[in-house]
């Protein structure tokens, strides 16, 4: 049997060997697109919120009524402050708002008290009362907790007294 013999051409070392282009698979190639896609569409969505998944807020409003001795007697045009061991009633006195874990969801202060037949009515309004609770819990300076149900809470129906 006759001998083949095969030539193999020196290849020079300057001349790189020939590349191919090798495409990913078409399926590979549209699953890894849709993923980028997915991402990008996620952070923009992400980078655009408009704060909507924030909890939901009202204002607690109401009343805080001071009686007795220990109030200015008669009508005026000056604010009113309490007397004595309620002198901590006053405006600015702090209001504060727990949910029914009895967290600290919301605080305020007690608007300008104004005398009405023999008592100090001092306005409540509390910014940013986060909705969800049961009920909530108002503390008007140190004078402890009062439970108002959430839907009073939400119509303004807060009334405390003291004296």
């Amino acid at each position: 049997m006759p001998e083949i013999e095969a030539s193999v051409a020196p290849q020079s070392p300057e001349s790189p060997p020939p590349s191919r282009v090798r495409w990913a698979h078409p399926l590979v190639a549209g699953v890894t697109g849709l993923v980028i896609g997915a991402t990008a569409v996620g952070l923009v969505w992400d980078l655009s919120d408009d704060g909507s998944s924030a909890p939901r807020t009202f204002r607690l409003h109401g009343s805080m009524t001071l009686t007795g001795d220990n109030v200015p007697s008669g009508e005026t045009d000056e604010d009113c402050v309490g007397y004595g061991g309620y002198d901590d009633i006053a405006t600015g006195a702090s209001v504060t708002v727990y949910d029914s874990a009895g967290k600290v969801v919301a605080s305020g202060a007690l608007g300008t008290g104004k005398s009405k037949g023999g008592s100090c009515v001092f306005p409540v309004s509390v910014p940013g009362v986060p909705e969800g609770s049961k009920f909530y819990q108002v503390e008007v300076s140190h004078r402890g907790k009062l439970t108002v149900s959430a839907s009073e809470a939400k119509a303004g129906g807060f009334a405390a007294s003291l004296g």
